[in-house]
């Protein structure tokens, strides 16, 4: 049976804590350049320094893991175990996912590269996926196998509760962006298949809670309807600098869909909260590996 190792980076929100407590799992922190000076998600860049700065109207963008500190981290892994399972974010976020593809063919299948599309709390949850199934002692390639062809088994929808960040990120214009704060519109977006895109306009955070609610209530009746009658389907909430909030929409989840477990409460990755800003609200429903 190989010895399975898995990574990932950062925007799965796996902090280097979890790192040091789990068996075989790396993380690759995500590069933010603030003000023309490179941090690192979780190493030098904590989740209150980065919305300080954020608040501030610092200069931020997120950049990509170095290729040498890539490969690097690959070399080191495979002294100690066999083959790898590297699960990035989404290639429709970020090319880091492509330049990994394409220099994991010098490792002779000894590195697995998995597209499947997924950032923050549902990467993690493939992390969590590859895990349980290293563990049953399926290879590196099998894992990814799984990873991909369940890979649109989640959605996330998010509340915004500013346009301020949208539109810096050029993800809408600046006279929607005028129009809509003039109009108080909190924007509810979901990620489905890796992209960011617009979901619901809403007046305030209890409609788009409501909104959320019932879009994840969708999707559970409808294109999840057999996971969840097989037990494999669990909610989480995610929010950006908000927990107390959070933990309160969770209860109103738990309230609404009694007979499945919320899984996390976690942040959204600092890649995510650098577009959306502090305060949102979001809720995910995601496919979760039993074993068979």
């Amino acid at each position: 049976m190989s010895k399975i190792a898995v990574v990932t980076d950062s925007n799965s929100g796996i902090s280097q804590k979890e790192v040091n407590e789990t068996e075989g799992l790396f993380v690759i922190p995500m590069p933010f350049m603030i003000n023309e000076k490179e941090y690192f998600e979780d190493i030098n860049l904590t989740q209150d320094e980065f919305y300080k700065m954020l608040a501030g109207d610092c200069d931020i963008s997120t950049s990509k893991p170095s290729l040498g500190s890539v490969i690097e981290l690959w070399d080191s892994i495979l002294k100690d175990y066999d083959e790898i399972v590297h699960i990035p974010m989404s290639s429709s976020l970020s090319s880091a996912c492509e330049t990994a593809i394409n220099f994991a063919t010098e490792y002779n299948g000894r590195v697995q590269v998995v597209d499947n599309q997924r950032i923050s709390v549902t990467q993690r949850q493939s992390v969590m996926d590859a895990l349980a199934l290293a563990k049953e002692g399926k290879s590196a390639e099998e894992i990814k196998k799984y990873l991909i062809d369940t890979k649109k088994d989640s959605s996330i929808y998010i509340m915004v509760p500013t346009l301020k960040y949208l539109k810096r990120g050029g993800r809408i214009t600046p006279a929607a962006a005028a129009i809509g704060t003039l109009l108080k519109i909190k924007p509810v977006l979901q990620i489905q298949g890796g992209k960011l895109d617009s979901f619901a306009k809403v007046l305030n955070e209890k409609v788009a809670r409501e909104k959320m609610i019932a879009a994840i209530k969708k999707d559970l009746e409808t294109r999840f309807k057999q996971f969840v009658d097989n037990g494999e389907i669990e909610l989480s909430i995610a929010h950006t600098n908000c927990i107390e909030k959070a933990k309160d929409f969770a209860a109103q989840v738990a309230a609404e869909f009694p007979g499945l477990k919320i899984r996390f409460i976690d942040p959204l990755s600092l890649s995510v909260s650098c577009h959306i800003g502090e305060g949102a609200l979001a809720v995910t429903c995601e496919r979760v590996y039993k074993n068979k």
